[in-house]
Order: structure tokens, then C-alpha cells, then sequence
């Protein structure tokens, strides 16, 4: 089914929406849960006026369910796709209303949730609704044996030729789902009707199409996978070589050509990673000079500002000493010797003061300085995985292409020592002599 939703509210609105028969011909109130009324105008305005207690606008989940177009489909096969949407998205008990619509000889489902709360008031989120969906949708597919259109079918099935270096790395990361793999090959063999439409199908979804070795019709894929089209696409062998012929190549030399394709591919990653890798270096660079001269500045600043407060503070001690008559008076009073230890302490304060402002100043500085440092090599580290996984990649589609030249080696000389073991003339056996003895 395709499933399409939205977060939406004027409740009322939506309810004569629903009931509408002017584009439909027919529509039922299939079922109405967890209102207080039993009809679809009071539902959706009781959740309309719970909204009011809360900040929430789009205090509505609204869906559509549209199975393909020749599928029947079971009112009951419809509320399990319900469930699962429910179970997906954390709407579970959630108040909600399903109708039904019918038109064109199509039928087709609406269900709409309330995303309030009742006991906390508070809208439930919906995080990243339209992935689930879709990944609620594929699996429809996939159980009910459907056509799946193009643009729910897995994207690591395309062509890898068209793939961007980070589709590249998800599409490794994916496994597929041996349902979705049978449907794809079927769904090629159904809309091509000749050898250059099937093989361009298989193509634009990652596979090369090949003879298999023992002459049965064969698909590739990107990764060295061999599959057997008889039993993932449904089709008789005979059918097979009705449409496709025998000129194709054999799986040896499509394995070839995938390498030659894929490595090539590779290598262009590889210069673009490092190409980006240069560039972030660059950037980083830029950061690690502007945040030197920064800091530079800010410490010359602090050492000007301490060196200036320290002389204004200096002039100000020694004009606490008295002087002449009076610092003679100071002196045999023995005031003067106290003023002086005061302003030594003094010094001694401004000293340990000025240093803490320059240490708080250093540290600061250093730990802005160490999150750059760890930045600069997290990105170093993330550019050289990066690079070391596309390697290897290289080297895996590389070893790949050995281990065909060799099992063709291998083959090959199986052959020629079958045929020289049938050319070798037998070795005559010995004959064996009974003795005799004379009585």
C-alpha cells in the first residue's frame, strides 16, 4: 500500500472532508475509538477542544491507505496495516477514526488520530514519520506479493555506476531482503518484452545479466553475488532462452567487466574523499592559525593591562611611605616599617592575583585549543577509515577478478588432464605365473 500522512488540525473540517460523497461513491464510517461520541463530526470535535487545553496546532495525525490499483484487499488485511502503523509511529491507544472510500472501482482507507495526550495534555511527537511509513509500506509489499513501485524498492537496488560516494557506503551497509530481490527480477522480466529491455531493467538496479556455467541464465550484482533468474524471477528456463537467446557472456567475464566498472567508480571516491580530505584540512588550518593569532592577541592584551595595573598600583604604595619630617617621625615611631611590610603584602597579593588571571587565561585558551586538536584528528581518522574502507573495496573487487582467472585456470586444466588421462594408453598389467611343484 502507499501511505501517505500528515499532522494537520481543524478537526471539523476533516470530518466533512471524510463524509463528502461528491468525489466518492461511497463512503462508511467504518469505525470511530475512543471519543465519547459515535459519530465523526462530535469525535473530531471533542479532539478539537481537548486541543484547545494545549499549545498543540496539529493535534491531528491524518493517513491515507491506497493499495495497488488490481489488488483486493480485506477490510481486515486493512486493520492490521493500521496496527502496524500504530505500533511504528507510538500511536497505540491513541483515540482514532477509520472511513472508507470508494471510487473508480478503487477502494481505499482514511484513519486519522488524535496526537494528544489526555493524561499528560502534551501532543505525542512524531519523529521521522514519512521513513516509517515508507518502511511500514515495503513490507506491505513484500507480504502481499505486490508490485512494489520504484520509489519503495531498496535503494542499494540500482545501478552502483550512479551511486554518490555516501550511497555507496549505505548501500554496502544494507542487506536485502531475498522478497524484495524475487520482486525486483519478476517485476523486470514483466515489463521487458526482449534481451536489451531486460538486460537495461536489470541494469538500472545493479545487475549485469550473464550464462551461467551450466547454461542456465544467471544475474550479477555489483557485489560478485551470482543469482539463478529461473528461480528468483519465476520464469521457466525455456521462456528464458526464448526471449534472451545464447549470446551472453559467462559469468567470468561479466564478473570482469563489474570490476573493471566498480574499480574505476572506486577509484573516483578515493580521489574525491581525498579531495574533501584536503579540503577540511584547509579549513582546520584556517581555525588553528585564527585561534593562535587570537589567543596571541587576548595574552598581549592581559600582559599590557597587568603591566599597567601594576604600575598604578606601585605609585600608589609609594605614596603611602611618608616623607621628610614626617617619614623621620614614621621612622622612630616605628609606623613607617608597618606601612612598608603592608605594601609588601600588597605586592605580594597583586602578584599571586595577576598570575591566577594568566593561568585562567592559559587554561581557557588550551582547552579551546585541545577541542581543536581532538576535532582535527577525529576528521583525520574519519578521512583515513574512510579511505581505508574504499581500499579496500579496490582490493576486494581486484581479488575478486583473480579468483575468476584462477577458477578458469583451475577449469581449464581440470579439462586437459581429464582429456590426457583418456588419451594415456592403460598400462599392461603383469601377468601372474602359478608355481608348480613335481610330486
Amino acid at each position: 500500500m502507499i501511505l501517505k500522512a500528515k499532522e494537520r488540525g481543524d478537526g471539523p473540517q476533516l470530518a466533512r472532508y471524510l463524509l463528502a460523497l461528491r468525489d466518492n461513491d461511497h463512503v462508511e464510517l467504518h469505525e470511530v475509538r475512543g471519543f465519547v461520541a459515535d459519530d465523526l463530526q462530535g469525535a473530531f470535535g471533542e479532539a478539537d477542544a481537548i486541543a484547545k487545553g494545549t499549545r498543540c496546532k496539529n493535534y491531528l495525525f491524518s493517513a491515507s491507505l491506497n493499495p495497488p490499483q488490481y489488488a483486493q484487499v480485506a477490510v481486515e488485511d486493512f486493520e492490521k496495516a493500521i496496527a502496524d502503523i500504530e505500533r511504528k509511529l507510538g500511536l497505540e491507544g491513541q483515540p482514532r477514526a477509520i472511513v472508507f472510500h470508494e471510487k473508480d472501482g478503487r477502494r481505499h482507507a482514511h484513519v486519522v488520530w488524535s496526537r494528544i495526550d489526555p493524561q499528560r495534555m502534551r501532543a505525542i511527537n512524531l519523529p521521522h514519520y514519512k521513513a516509517k511509513l515508507r518502511d511500514v509500506s515495503r513490507s506491505l509489499y513484500l507480504e502481499h506479493g505486490w508490485d512494489m513501485p520504484r520509489g519503495l524498492q531498496d535503494r542499494s537496488l540500482r545501478d552502483p555506476l550512479n551511486f554518490t560516494r555516501e550511497e555507496w557506503q549505505q548501500a554496502k551497509r544494507a542487506g536485502l531482503d531475498p522478497r524484495e530481490l524475487k520482486a525486483v527480477f519478476a517485476q523486470c522480466w514483466k515489463a521487458s518484452d526482449n534481451k536489451a529491455s531486460f538486460e537495461r531493467a536489470l541494469r538500472e538496479r545493479g545487475f549485469w545479466l550473464a550464462k551461467g556455467d551450466r547454461r542456465g541464465f544467471v544475474a550479477v550484482d555489483y557485489r560478485g553475488e551470482v543469482y539463478s533468474l529461473s528461480r528468483y524471477a519465476g520464469v521457466k528456463t525455456k521462456d528464458l532462452e526464448a526471449r534472451l537467446g545464447g549470446d551472453l557472456r559467462s559469468v567470468a567475464e561479466t564478473k570482469a567487466e563489474v570490476v573493471g566498472s566498480i574499480t574505476r567508480k572506486l577509484e573516483a571516491f578515493i580521489k574525491d574523499a581525498e579531495r574533501q580530505a584536503r579540503q577540511r584540512e584547509a579549513v582546520v588550518a584556517f581555525r588553528k592559525t585564527e585561534m593562535v593569532a587570537r589567543h596571541r592577541d587576548a595574552r598581549e592584551l592581559l600582559w599590557a593591562a597587568h603591566e599597567q595595573r601594576w604600575q598604578a598600583e606601585t605609585r600608589q604604595r609609594a605614596q603611602r611611605l611618608p616623607k621628610g619630617f614626617s617619614g623621620i617621625w614614621h621612622r622612630l615611631t616605628g609606623q613607617y616599617s608597618r606601612i612598608k611590610a603592608r605594601n609588601e603584602m600588597g605586592s605580594l597579593e597583586a602578584y599571586r592575583r595577576d598570575r591566577a588571571e594568566k593561568d585562567a587565561l592559559i587554561f581557557k585558551q588550551i582547552e579551546e585549543r585541545q577541542a581543536l586538536q581532538r576535532d582535527m584528528q577525529a576528521q583525520r581518522a574519519m578521512a583515513q577509515q574512510e579511505l581505508l574502507r574504499l581500499r579496500e573495496d579496490v582490493i576486494r573487487y581486484q581479488n575478486l577478478d583473480r579468483d575468476e582467472e584462477n577458477d578458469l585456470r583451475f577449469r581449464d586444466r581440470d579439462k586437459d588432464d581429464g582429456a590426457e588421462t583418456r588419451r594415456r594408453p592403460r598400462p599392461e598389467r603383469p601377468h601372474r605365473h602359478r608355481r608348480s611343484f613335481d610330486p
